[in-house]
């Protein structure tokens, strides 16, 4: 049974003191499915409403600008991570660095670090994590056939991707030279790995006490193993429900190995208040191999960060509220 994670309660005195800013895209949705963003506009109106619910001096905004100047406020809550441009995952994190403001979430450098998958890959390796053989392909740099790894199936991604945006596969040099073509097009770098088999563990972590805690894990279980999840899958823009489901993940052989592949992963990137470590698991073949970290996780309710914190006891709006106090702990504004 997984173990309950107690819950961390935002002191009342702080709650009136401190002007927290949300800015996400979505923070001033009130509708449905967003055409484009699909369930991401649920996740951030949730949000939302978790964060008002808490009784936060709250501000909100959804564009870059509100911190181009120096807002009146203690804190940033950012989810604004997805802005239409390569490495923007680094943006709000640098805008409140410069403007000197504490935020929630890792540094720039280490959610450049995390958004950069073939930099990624090499800190993990380093730490004797197994991940599939690679080969990045930066944008005006030379298309060289050679580096491409091994594999009868080629996946072919913007290296900075999320939520699979922009994932293609090929089956030879020649489809994976014109899947990175069509990347570079768009002004983004490429990254090539062979395709595996299998299904996804996604590993949620938070912050307590100052140390990361591995939440219960989940699995993204295929009724095709060889099934390529797409962005319009995982933002609910398209009909998923035969093709996979998120379960727990409690395999006694499994789990105490993925443990120590993120706790020796995780120090890589601390503090980071809370992330999301994915493997792709091939039972079959006795595999386990490391695919990614997400430093700044979806946590909807209804993804992996809220399952997985209804089975350690934990409601949306206390995993919301115990990551937050865990922040503003760590930046000292617990403290009048």
């Amino acid at each position: 049974m997984p173990q309950p994670i107690e819950p961390r309660a935002i002191p009342q005195e702080a709650k009136e003191r401190l002007r927290i800013l949300f800015i996400a895209k979505h923070a001033l949705w009130d509708g449905g499915l967003h055409p484009d963003d699909g369930n991401h506009a649920l996740y951030h109106l949730e949000t939302r409403e978790i964060l008002t619910g808490l009784g936060l001096n709250l501000s909100l905004a959804d564009r870059y600008d509100a911190l181009f100047d120096r807002p009146d406020v203690d804190f940033v809550f950012p989810l604004l991570n997805r802005g239409g441009f390569l490495n923007s995952e680094m943006m709000l994190p640098l805008l409140c660095t410069r403007a000197g403001l504490p935020f929630l979430g890792a540094s720039p450098i280490l959610r450049g670090l995390a958004d950069d998958k073939h930099l990624t890959k090499l800190a993990v390796r380093a730490r004797g994590v197994p991940t599939a053989a690679w080969a990045i392909y930066r944008r005006g740099a030379p298309v060289d056939p050679a580096r491409c790894p091994d594999g009868s199936r080629l996946v072919v991604k913007p290296n900075a991707s999320s939520a699979s945006w922009g994932v293609q596969d090929a089956h030879d040099w020649s489809g994976a030279a014109a899947a990175v073509a069509r990347i570079h097009g768009e002004g983004h770098d490429a990254i090539v790995e062979p395709f595996l088999d299998g299904s996804d563990v996604e590993v949620p972590v938070i912050t307590v006490d100052g140390e990361p805690v591995i939440m219960p894990m989940m699995l993204f279980e295929q009724a095709d193993p060889t099934h390529l999840r797409t962005y319009y899958e995982k933002r609910d823009l398209v009909d998923r429900a035969q093709k996979y489901r998120l379960v727990p993940f409690d395999d006694s052989e499994w789990v105490p190995i993925i443990t120590a592949y993120v706790r020796a992963i995780a120090e890589e990137f601390r503090p980071f208040d809370y992330g999301r470590f994915e493997f792709r698991l091939d039972r079959e073949r006795g595999v386990v191999r490391f695919l990614e970290v997400n430093l700044q996780a979806n946590l909807w309710s209804q993804k992996v960060y809220g399952r997985s914190a209804a089975l350690a006891g934990l409601s949306q709006s206390q995993l919301i509220e115990t990551i937050l106090y865990e922040s503003l702990r760590r930046h000292h504004l617990l403290e009048r």
